[in-house]
């Protein structure tokens, strides 16, 4: 996804009020942005934290910034920063972290964000965007700009979305079944994953599929409702700890609705179970969050 948010923001940066900010990333990658953005366009070096308090100040003077740097570089270090500088003042400062999840694989814990969401969204006033295809980054981007407010954008691995799926809210429905036998959510690019999954399997006319592209839900899709209300089983796949992820903020808001699933279970990132490190897909297979896990869930409940 990175590359679809380089060439996007080149196309946005000939606007004089948008500047961008990298923690020296981006080789390779956001030359592009360099070049149409020239003076505006700073490389803060590994100095993160005093990053986000010179984009701070450039927003308090006008300006729509954008910090990019791997995703727990931007987040977990620079904490503070956003939270006063950013979020207290409620101004249009966008902070990018790519390689969300496992996304940065053998580099290890330290370069891993599988509790980013947790603590961003927990945040003030910030909106935290988690696109599930590459298409969608494009459609965050605009909504960041647009409403002007501190926002997290997560970039992971990138897929091109099916033909017809239009909508960007909350969360997107994109399988539904006139009678489903479960309904399933997916966090971000996993959506990916999960839909391949069920169409090999051929089981799109016995499941619901929604993505969660966007924290704090700002409204429950009302198909994902009726979704679960008449599935009554329901499976959360998230590359993000189980504690701040999407499972919780969906169980909390389905039991204010009064709505219980007789089935209801979450797949998080485990963590490091192995204490052993690998890439993004070693860490999906130890949590069950790759196909095959994913395949073998689907097969049990549907036999059920």
């Amino acid at each position: 996804m990175r590359k679809a948010f380089s060439s996007v923001l080149e196309k946005m940066g000939s606007d004089e009020k948008i500047v961008f900010i990298t923690g020296d990333l981006g080789f390779n990658a956001l030359e592009g942005i360099r070049d149409t953005m020239k003076d505006r366009f700073i490389n803060a070096g590994v100095a993160e934290q005093n990053m986000i308090g010179v984009a701070a100040g450039l927003a308090h003077k006008g300006y729509s910034v954008f910090c990019y740097s791997i995703a727990p570089f931007i987040t977990y270090r620079c904490l503070e920063q956003i939270r006063i500088d950013v979020c207290y003042h409620k101004l249009p400062v966008f902070i990018v972290g790519n390689g969300g999840g496992y996304g940065y694989g053998i580099m290890g814990f330290t370069h891993h964000a599988i509790s980013d969401l947790a603590c961003m969204s927990s945040l003030p006033g910030l909106d935290c965007y988690i696109p599930s295809f590459t298409e969608e980054v494009e459609s965050s981007l605009t909504q960041m700009l647009s409403a002007g407010r501190p926002s997290y954008l997560r970039l992971g691995l990138g897929r091109s979305k099916p033909a017809g799926l239009k909508t960007f809210e909350s969360i997107n429905p994109l399988l539904l079944s006139p009678q489903p036998e479960m309904t399933v959510m997916a966090l971000g690019p996993l959506a990916a994953s999960a839909l391949e999954t069920i169409s090999k399997a051929g089981f799109e006319k016995k499941i619901d599929l929604f993505s969660a592209v966007k924290l704090p839900f700002a409204n429950f899709n009302d198909k994902f409702v009726q979704s679960v209300k008449a599935s009554e089983r329901l499976l959360i796949l998230e590359e993000h700890v189980s504690r701040g992820g999407i499972a919780e903020n969906i169980a909390l808001s389905l039991m204010n609705l009064g709505i219980m699933p007789k089935q209801f279970k979450a797949i998080p990132a485990a963590g490091y179970p192995g204490e052993l490190y690998g890439d993004q897909n070693y860490h999906q297979r130890q949590s069950g969050l790759d196909q095959a896990s994913i395949l073998g869930i689907l097969q049990n409940w549907l036999m059920q």
